[in-house]
């Protein structure tokens, strides 16, 4: 097998084209194997996302009045959360009408969004029956795995 530089560039090049994560090959004793970390950065920069309701709690601990604001301004229902990673979507398909819009009745096992991963379209089924009462992220909008998409009272 052949490793010149001017072929392992080109495999690099399938590997960002492809979005594949490596490629490998093997020859008798020889091997190569190419690999592409994946969304490292992205994981770092999200990791404060994640953190976010931490301060909601901090209100609680200070004076009386201050956790009747939060919990006057707080959410209402049941979260409905993204099971995994991926880009949120309120529709089946662009220019569709939406799966679900505030103020609209659900019931249990109905499909509420689609989150993309990997090229897949994954369909959210609400739990809970009841009326949406807030989406919370924005058509195309990046999620993380138990991020809140939707409440449902």
């Amino acid at each position: 097998m052949n490793f010149e530089v001017e072929y392992i560039e080109k495999l690099a090049k399938l590997i960002d084209e492809k979005s594949l994560s490596e490629i490998v090959l093997e020859d008798g004793e020889q091997a190569i194997t190419i690999k592409r970390e994946i969304n490292q950065t992205v994981v770092q920069a999200q990791a404060p996302i994640v953190a976010a309701p931490a301060p909601q709690v901090a209100p609680q601990t200070a004076a009386k009045e201050a956790p009747q604001e939060t919990t006057s301004n707080a959410p209402k229902g049941t979260p409905v959360t993204s099971p995994m990673v991926g880009a949120f979507y309120a529709a089946p398909s662009p220019g569709a009408k939406p799966f679900v819009k505030v103020g609209d009745t659900v019931s249990a096992g109905q499909v509420v969004c689609i989150v993309e991963a990997m090229k897949l379209m994954n369909e959210i089924e609400t739990e809970v029956s009841g009326k949406v009462t807030q989406i919370c992220v924005e058509d195309g909008q990046s999620v993380e795995y138990g991020q809140v998409l939707m409440y449902i009272e």
